[in-house]
């Protein structure tokens, strides 16, 4: 686990992609510490060592076949309710399946909000009603389904609001092929003031 404090009374959970704690999590961790927060970032991966970007099939594999959303949103909870006591509120903020398995969170009194980026499989999920306030971006164009159609269908959920960014899924990775610098500082921007805005 990635560990940042900054002696805030706000922590923020990172949930990973299916690479796992690789640095782009770790460079996520350290610029929302940047902003004020306490940030903990689970080895959602059970110890596995973090995989690389060519190994995306892989990744992808492990994760479905030994790891699952039920699996991962629970670890995140059980970090939640550790950290809750300590803290005035806890936000997540997911990546892709660490974004699915924050939405499934969402709907526990312990989380104050969720941002999550390119959280594709959010789409399997679509009758969770989150129990606070939720951010999602998405990429222009995703392979596997019309991002407009889930985009409107997510934001007519009171809590949930959605957003559009130039680019593929992965556009917020520096270290990814689909980095889209341009889309990666708006959505962090966006994301910090959403954060500030709950309290």
């Amino acid at each position: 686990m990635i560990e940042i404090k900054q002696h805030s009374d706000k922590a923020i959970i990172v949930a990973h992609e299916i690479y796992g704690l690789n640095r782009h999590i770790s460079s996520v961790s350290t610029a929302l510490a940047a902003q004020g927060y306490d940030v903990y970032a689970p080895d959602l991966l059970n110890g596995k060592k973090p995989f690389d970007y060519d190994q995306e099939q892989e990744a992808y594999g492990n994760f479905m076949e030994h790891v699952g959303f039920d699996q991962a949103s629970e670890a995140i909870l059980r970090l939640a309710d550790q950290l809750k006591p300590q803290y005035r509120q806890v936000y997540l903020v997911g990546f892709s399946i660490g974004a699915t398995a924050s939405w499934m969170c969402s709907i526990s009194p312990d989380i104050s909000a969720v941002v999550g980026y390119y959280g594709s499989r959010i789409r399997s999920y679509r009758e969770i009603n989150p129990a606070c306030p939720v951010l999602l971006f998405y990429p222009e164009v995703e392979p596997s389904f019309d991002v407009d159609q889930v985009m409107a269908e997510l934001q007519v959920k009171t809590q949930v609001i959605t957003r559009k960014f130039n680019g593929n899924h992965g556009f917020g990775d520096p270290y990814s092929k689909r980095y889209v610098q341009a889309s990666a500082d708006e959505a962090f921007a966006q994301m910090v003031d959403f954060l500030k805005s709950i309290g």
